[in-house]
């Protein structure tokens, strides 16, 4: 499988990265900023790609592929331009050419918009509330929307809920497992999907979607 990871040197996408890079099923296409910080494996390709530039040139920057992994983010320091914009032009520069599965990395409570002037992450959820909506409303694409709590930097149990909240926490090690598993399994099509640290195996949590 050819799947693309946009955002691949951050903390979740160097995860993705590393993960896929044991996998000899897989072909990987690692955009970044910095390509040149994405360790080297047989099977991963880094490439440029910048979210502040116009749609065109992001699509023509995006390699051939069958899925895109959206996992980029500007840490806080351009909600606007990165996090919301920049994921818009990645949507329809992958439906212009017609890479149609698209996994969104977003966060528990995006798309609770009535809950936001309670929280320390106001601006960031504001964000993703309408790069999450664009997802599921002005594309075509089959996508999935994962919504982790919050990520910590924890060795990965490998067990999680999916569809639901039982723990305020997720490892960055299992939200690459579970982002992974939801692509090369063609699981969760057109859900948003909630996440935290459970008791139920990644792979059969997956197998359960629909």
């Amino acid at each position: 499988m050819k799947i693309i990871v946009i955002g691949a040197t951050g903390r979740v996408g160097s995860n993705v990265v590393a993960k896929l890079a044991k996998s000899p099923k897989d072909e990987v296409y690692a955009g970044a900023r910095h390509p040149e910080k994405v360790p080297a494996a047989d099977n991963v390709t880094p490439f440029k790609i910048d979210l502040t530039a116009d749609m065109d040139d992001i699509k023509e920057t995006l390699p051939e592929a069958d899925a895109i992994l959206f996992v980029a983010g500007s840490g806080g320091k351009d909600l606007l331009r990165i996090d919301l914009h920049g994921a818009v032009k990645v949507m329809q520069a992958a439906e212009e050419k017609e890479i149609n599965r698209f996994v969104m990395l977003s966060s528990k409570g995006s798309l609770s918009p009535d809950e936001f002037d309670d929280s320390p992450l106001e601006n960031y959820l504001i964000a993703k509330y309408y790069a999450d909506e664009w997802l599921m409303h002005n594309t075509d694409l089959e996508y999935t929307i994962l919504q982790p709590t919050a990520l910590v930097e924890k060795t990965g149990s490998g067990k999680v809920t999916l569809g639901a909240y039982s723990t305020n926490e997720n490892s960055i090690d299992n939200v690459a497992d579970v982002l992974i598993g939801l692509v090369e399994n063609h699981a969760g099509i057109k859900e948003v999907i909630e996440m935290s640290t459970g008791n139920e195996p990644i792979p059969d949590a997956i197998n359960e979607l629909d």
